[in-house]
């Protein structure tokens, strides 16, 4: 701080709110040192010396402050000399509702703004508020977008791309806003997954919440499937919200697809048919928990709440999402539901990681290049291993190469696997990839998004793995059960082809690749719980034990 201020400040400090204030010279310009000054003044002397913070966050944020109010032209956010303003007392409000939002109102220091009137030095008081509010402000925008924990310190595969709010915009924006406590609490997600999420878990607290939609009863009577018509068909469509078609008492496809949703949601065979069990599913919207099965539920709540923060709040007009426990994919149009398939996903020790990238290019007869990953800890192995099996021990056998057609290049050229001596070649430095083919494990078809941990989606010929329930058995990448109805979508509305072209690449194409006009944002998350539109949850298994970590990470 310079001299002069120095002096200002100590000679405002000693005089009584009340008293006048004089120009330091008497033969100065008559430049007065106002109230809001010196609490301006004493801000800055308070944050220069708690300028003792270890974590780059905080600093950034400390920087952000001191910057905004070493400026004189910046007025004070939250007090003036009366005490805390009303636009400082509608931020503590908001924070402290943080428990609503899924967060911890206890993490965040707060001023008591009744305490102002006791206190001794009324600057110095005065000084403090303005730095607590600012310092929660900043610390509830950065944990609403993802930042209260680390997710790669939890998980490699835990890699989302977390939109972080800068604290000095962030200051200067909320220091302009009419309604500050607006303002914050935009940074929450605004999903409506997460908004179902916070409502529920405001109602399992005990606190008010919206009121649960009113849902039609089914009365018990006949097995209700597709061809059927019969009056209580119309009782189904309005509890599942299907339009009406010629016939409301018919069943017909429409409402089949909603049937088989809402049983696919609540984890019972999806068979499209309403017999008693359906019925009574139908007939309960949801169940109140209690005791620690309402613990539990509320930590679930919470754990996938912050996973919606690591989501940005556009996910675009057409994106896509891969839910790993939940083993299905979406692809999304303006954020309704336009298709929906089965997926595989990486193995416990094979993981697939939590990411979002831009989908960019279609390949439609692809080769397999062989990661080092499986180079070193399958083929090989197997190699050494299948030489004991034929020959009693010792040397090695090349034969699953040939057998699963995989070639391999060594120094740019391709040559024979059996020329090789393998006791001393390093097969990390061996180029081995499966030409497009019928028997190529990726199918006819690959989705890129180029990505650091080099997963993509992509068809298979283990069709069979589509039919288990729990369904973790590849190497990290996404196995889509319906590859040519995804293709056909993204190729239809970004390059206008026909559904026709698109079964012609992927039956007779060998190495085409198709780069996107317009990238496709994809999203591979982690949801182990959702709301469905009744109200009930719909649970996924913690395929991972990504959860019990977040839980600990997060103090649950």
């Amino acid at each position: 701080m310079r001299q002069i201020h120095r002096v200002a400040l100590t000679l405002f400090l000693v005089m009584p709110f009340g008293a006048p204030v004089f120009a330091v010279e008497p033969d100065a310009p008559q430049t007065l040192i106002t109230r809001a000054d010196g609490i301006r003044m004493a801000v800055q002397s308070q944050l220069a010396e708690k300028f003792t913070v270890i974590t780059e966050h905080r600093k950034d944020e400390q920087g952000a402050l001191v910057e905004y109010y070493s400026n004189p032209e910046q007025r004070l956010l939250w007090v003036d000399e009366n005490g805390i303003t009303p636009r400082g007392k509608a931020v503590i409000a908001e924070i402290r509702q943080a428990d609503d939002y899924g967060l911890r109102a206890a993490d965040y220091k707060l001023p008591d703004a009744d305490a102002f009137g006791s206190a001794e030095n009324p600057t110095d008081w005065l000084a403090t508020a303005e730095i607590k509010i600012s310092f929660a402000m900043l610390d509830y925008a950065h944990h609403a977008r993802g930042g209260r924990i680390e997710p790669q310190s939890i998980s490699k595969n835990l890699d989302p791309s977390l939109a972080l709010p800068n604290p000095t915009e962030v200051i200067e924006s909320i220091a302009i806003r009419s309604d500050p406590a607006a303002y914050l609490r935009s940074f929450q997600p605004n999903h409506p997954q997460f908004e179902a999420l916070r409502q529920r878990l405001i109602e399992l607290r005990g606190g008010k919440t919206e009121k649960v939609k009113e849902v039609v009863r089914i009365p018990d009577g006949p097995t209700l499937k597709l061809g059927v018509e019969d009056p209580q068909v119309a009782l189904l469509r309005q509890r599942l919200d299907v339009p009406v078609g010629d016939n409301e008492n018919l069943f017909d496809e429409t409402l089949l697809a909603a049937v088989r949703q809402f049983q696919a949601e609540h984890n019972t065979h999806a068979d499209g048919m309403v017999g008693p069990g359906t019925r009574r599913m139908l007939n309960e919207p949801h169940k109140r928990e209690a005791g620690t099965n309402k613990q539990a539920r509320i930590k679930a709540i919470l754990l996938n709440m912050e996973r919606w923060r690591w989501l940005p709040q556009d996910l675009g007009g057409f994106y896509l999402t891969a839910n790993i426990p939940e083993f299905t994919l979406r692809v999304f149009k303006e954020d309704e539901v336009v298709h929906s398939t089965r997926i595989v996903v990486g193995k416990t020790n094979t993981q697939t990681p939590v990411f979002s990238n831009e989908m960019r290019t279609l390949v439609f007869g692809p080769y397999w290049h062989v990661p080092n990953s499986i180079k070193v800890g399958e083929i090989r192995p197997y190699l050494r291993q299948e030489a004991s099996w034929f020959f009693g021990g010792g040397g090695w056998n090349t034969g699953i190469l040939q057998r699963q057609g995989l070639r391999v290049r060594y120094g740019g050229r391709e040559i024979d696997p059996r020329s090789l001596d393998w006791d001393r070649i390093d097969i990390r430095s061996l180029e081995i990839y499966q030409p497009p083919g019928p028997t190529n494990v990726l199918g006819k078809v690959k989705f890129m998004f180029p990505n650091k941990h080099d997963v993509y989606f992509h068809d298979t010929t283990q069709k069979h793995l589509f039919s288990k329930q729990v369904r973790a058995e590849s190497h990290g990448c996404v196995r889509v059960q319906n590859p040519d109805q995804l293709a056909s979508i993204i190729m239809q509305r970004d390059q206008g082809w026909s559904p026709g072209r698109t079964r012609s690449a992927l039956d007779n194409s060998y190495n085409n690749q198709i780069a996107l006009r317009e990238t496709l944002p994809v999203y591979l998350t982690y949801f182990t719980l959702k709301v469905n539109e009744d109200g009930s949850f719909s649970t996924f298994g913690d395929l991972y034990g990504h959860d019990a970590r977040m839980a600990a990470a997060l103090r649950l």
